[in-house]
């Protein structure tokens, strides 16, 4: 064994042999840190900032550093600190110390109280929130599933399809909602032609009013614009139908009869939203187009039939393809949702009002998160 460095020792600094040292050694030729004496906070007063910059330093030079600190006579929890902080508030890969000098090292390595309150506190808030999550996954997993299952069985026997409640979902979340979506449609397309026209006229850039509003209305806002109505107006209702049903004891009694609530409630809903969703749409899209032709020819002086003889050159045929796919898309997640949050509300009325809330503000969410897909897959392949 041979000693190539000493950093600290207790007769330099003319204190009693207890007092704390620290020492650099080589031992077959492996670099070791030796610790003697008292490493308490009575005799440490005199070397702390000293004995601990020569511990950062010793921690600092090599991760292979063996630490020997058995021939340290006491040690308390300023000690610890000293060389804990020393070493980067972690245990250094080789360490020899005796096992009550061990504990300390382990406590220190182990969250604190602060912490521990705080880890506590982050759990009760996401905790809740992240299993309500999974919680919803599952189900909607489940239903979807089911939904496979009965679409097959009703394949073979087609004698189970509620013609009549297909065709009354049809009439209710699509004729009944052509006025709101008029409207709205109607108005928004009068609002986007002004304040496009504005900035094209200020270009002399007249004639591509048409080009602006076929392509965003035809593909994206006509579809769009109708889904989150619909969502509001019809999607609710269904939430609503169910949770009656619930709070009845209607869907129990279904229960008993052996009679599928998915094959007799949530089918014909999402078969006859995703009919009257792409239909909803063209008339959303073709209100909005008129709202924007009107507000062109106002503006712009854009004659009526040069504005219809150039929106078909300007909306190429994928877009409309394109346009009512997405929709139909949209009405089946409307349903879907409204249903799969309808069959979990419970017999209150407070379970009912806010699953009808949670259902659209979920409807919506997954309508733009989904446009916003179609957006970026089709933008890729050239449509």
């Amino acid at each position: 064994m041979a000693h190539d460095a000493v950093l600290t020792t207790a007769s330099e600094s003319g204190v009693s042999d207890q007092a704390p040292s620290l020492t650099r050694e080589t031992v077959d030729a492996m670099p070791v840190a030796r610790l003697r004496g008292d490493w308490t906070i009575l005799n440490l007063s005199q070397h702390f900032e000293a004995l601990g910059a020569q511990a950062s330093q010793c921690a600092a030079e090599s991760d292979a550093l063996r630490w020997d600190l058995r021939g340290v006579d006491a040690l308390d929890h300023a000690g610890a600190m000293l060389l804990w902080h020393a070493w980067g508030r972690k245990r250094p890969a080789s360490l020899d110390c005796l096992p009550e000098h061990a504990a300390l090292f382990e406590r220190l390595a182990a969250p604190g109280p602060e912490l521990q309150r705080r880890r506590r506190r982050v759990r009760e808030r996401l905790g809740p929130p992240l299993t309500g999550l999974a919680a919803h996954l599952i189900d909607a997993t489940e239903l979807l599933g089911q939904l496979a299952l009965d679409a097959m069985l009703m394949m073979r026997k087609p004698a189970l399809i509620a013609w009549r409640d297909i065709s009354a979902q049809i009439f209710r979340t699509g004729a009944q909602a052509l006025a709101i979506t008029a409207l709205v449609g109607f108005l928004v397309g009068v609002t986007l032609s002004y304040l496009t026209s504005r900035q094209l006229k200020s270009y002399g850039a007249d004639i591509f009013i048409v080009n602006i509003l076929g392509l965003s209305v035809w593909r994206e806002l006509g579809p769009l614009l109708a889904a989150i109505l619909v969502a509001g107006r019809s999607g609710s209702a269904l939430t609503a139908q169910f949770g009656v049903m619930r709070v009845t004891q209607e869907l129990d009694a279904l229960s008993v009869m052996g009679i599928s609530h998915t094959v007799r409630l949530v089918w014909p809903r999402v078969l006859g939203l995703s009919v009257s969703m792409p239909l909803v749409s063209v008339w959303t899209s073709l209100m909005t187009l008129l709202g924007g032709m009107l507000a062109a020819q106002s503006i712009l002086g854009l004659d009526y039939l040069q504005f219809l003889h150039a929106l078909p050159a300007a909306v190429p045929k994928a877009n409309l393809w394109l346009g009512l796919a997405k929709a139909t898309v949209f009405g089946f997640l409307i349903a879907f949702i409204a249903s799969h949050y309808g069959l979990r509300i419970k017999p209150n009325s407070q379970s009912l009002g806010q699953g009808t809330t949670e259902a659209v503000v979920a409807s919506i969410t997954m309508v733009i998160v989904v446009d916003a897909m179609f957006a970026v897959i089709f933008s890729e392949v050239g449509i």
